[in-house]
């Protein structure tokens, strides 16, 4: 056929309708491929009966607590939940739940693991992948839980404050370092429930959690319930009226005063402020606020370098000027686009960070537990051609260091196990690394020993040393000597609180700074903590390794 036909062909052929997609409507499970380590990963999803794909639809994102799953905890969230002990993990069949206009999804998140590191990641990969299926509103995402997943959603809550419009906590069992996060919720409303006699999680928890962000001016809203236990999800979510509080509340994307505290570069926004650096290892703040029309007032601690995203903010124009005053500091500046800042010896000035790959920034920065929450490799070192009863030893460090469960406890994760020379430039590109050995043992940790910011010699046997630093867009973690878990049973395991998780080596690493140095064991600690913003042991800590004659700092 010549061209001119085919041509006329398709101007006169007739428009099919386009197809509509077909959505399945009701509670079901679906699942999603973890970037983390290949797995298929559950979560439970509510699509109403009269879904439309053309309306944008609020959407919940509901954490289960201890021992339950994604299936029992989406029918609890509509007031469908049995009222059986907290150990009961079993769902069973979806029953018939109420129509109510919303999406809702409940991650697995490995079961029992708390919503911090790789669960965490979990929940935002679900997030995800209901935003790309299905027409979300983005000012309309919500957050609730109960026990371990009401401690989630506090701890998402307040890491990431702008992407929610509510938060709703039932008995919470809080993860470590949550509290300090309070101020964060000045613009996010959060509704707190709990049983006055639960014997699991006390209720003091949820009174203080009350008291603590009433104090930092949050709109908070808390419900107790004389004579229940820990079951107080049965009321708080009795009849799924969680929904109708849910409903009151849209996310506001331009606040006027905004708090924000943070630790890590992992978490470094709220609402307009963006914080590009932090100076050391407290706790960083920042205080903004817009007192009037185009004035911006900053007051900050611990902060390096911040950014404004003022953009569409309704009291700011950006044909006038922007006043800035930050921690004492006059600015007049253009209120156009983003506005860097930078701290110096002088003041705060205009001007953006310079690109720096040797510094620590968001995806490149410790602690030593960060390492193990994105896709890693445990490698074993053959660099020396070790003899079989000495290569089995060494992989079998790597193995134990690897295996997250326990006979009791099963964590839902699965990582490779390899040889330093079986670790491919692919591997390098897309992994993390967990080195065991030195230099003379382990070819990738000789690879890189140039990068790292110190070594332990060859002929400290009794040390153990174990560290994260940046290697290519990669975080490397390098444990020489002794097994950085050698001693973990007498050093305080790692909790959520109220329930506990075993010590195994990769949950021991969690508890860690930046690096360790031990004699013997996790009982003698040489040294421990943050390395500098340029990944260089701060000048006491690095005199105090020299003296031991182990350590060889860069």
């Amino acid at each position: 056929m010549r061209r001119f036909e085919l041509l006329v062909l398709l101007l006169v052929a007739p428009v099919l309708p386009a197809q509509r997609i077909s959505y399945e409507t009701g509670p079901q499970v679906r699942t999603f491929i973890s970037d983390v380590d290949g797995s298929a990963q559950p979560y439970a999803l509510y699509v109403p009966p009269d879904f439309d794909p053309d309306k944008k639809y609020p959407l919940v994102l509901s954490l289960h607590g201890a021992y339950s799953n994604h299936r029992l905890n989406l029918k609890r969230v509509f007031g469908k939940g049995s009222r059986l002990p907290l150990t009961d993990s079993s769902a069973g069949g979806f029953p018939k739940f109420p129509n109510v206009p919303y999406l809702v999804a409940s991650p697995l998140a490995r079961g029992t693991m708390g919503y911090q590191g790789i669960p965490e990641k979990d929940v935002y990969d679900v997030l995800e992948e209901v935003k790309r299926q299905f027409p979300v509103d983005e000012d309309r995402i919500y957050l609730t839980g109960e026990s371990i997943g009401g401690g989630g959603a506090l701890w998402l809550g307040l890491t990431r404050p702008d992407i929610w419009a509510a938060v709703a906590a039932v008995c919470p069992a809080n993860p470590e370092g949550v509290e300090e996060l309070a101020p964060n919720a000045l613009n996010l409303p959060i509704h707190l429930f709990h049983g006055a006699a639960d014997p699991a999680v006390p209720v003091e928890t949820s009174r203080a959690w009350q008291k603590r962000l009433l104090e930092n001016g949050a709109k908070v809203e808390y419900v107790e319930y004389p004579n229940v236990r820990h079951n107080a999800w049965d009321l708080a979510y009795k009849d799924a009226s969680i929904f109708d509080w849910f409903g009151q509340h849209r996310r506001q994307r331009y606040p006027d005063h905004v708090r924000f505290v943070t630790r890590r570069h992992k978490y470094n926004s709220a609402y307009w402020i963006r914080v590009d650096a932090l100076q050391g290892a407290d706790l960083a703040s920042v205080d903004a606020s817009i007192p009037e029309n185009n004035s911006v007032r900053i007051d900050t601690k611990h902060v390096y370098g911040l950014t404004l995203r003022l953009a569409g903010h309704p009291r700011i124009s950006a044909n006038r000027p922007l006043r800035i005053t930050v921690d004492g500091t006059s600015l007049r500046v253009p209120a156009r686009g983003d506005i860097s800042l930078v701290h110096t010896a002088k003041g705060w000035r205009v001007a953006r960070l310079p690109e720096d790959r040797n510094t620590k920034r968001p995806g490149s920065e410790g602690p030593i537990g960060e390492a193990l929450n994105a896709r890693h490799i445990y490698v074993y070192g053959t660099a020396d051609s070790p003899d079989e009863e000495v290569l089995a030893a060494r992989r079998a460090v790597a193995k134990d260091a690897a295996e997250w469960s326990t006979p009791s406890f099963k964590a839902s994760v699965s990582f490779r196990v390899l040889a330093d020379k079986d670790v491919t430039e692919e591997d390098l590109r897309t992994s993390n690394l967990i080195l065991f050995g030195t230099r003379e043992t382990n070819s990738l940790i000789a690879r890189f020993a140039s990068r790292f910011p110190m070594s332990l010699h060859a002929g400290a046997a009794d040390y153990g040393l174990v560290f994260v630093a940046p290697v290519d867009g990669r975080l490397v973690v390098v444990n020489s000597g002794r097994p950085w878990w050698t001693g973990a049973d007498n050093r305080r395991p790692v909790a959520l609180r109220y329930f506990q998780i075993p010590n195994r080596p990769a949950f021991v690493a969690a508890t860690f700074p930046d690096y360790v140095v031990f004699k013997g064991s996790l009982d003698n600690i040489v040294a421990e903590g943050y390395f500098e913003r340029d990944w260089t042991l701060p000048k006491e800590q690095a005199e105090k390794l020299k003296a031991t004659g182990a350590i060889q700092v860069r």
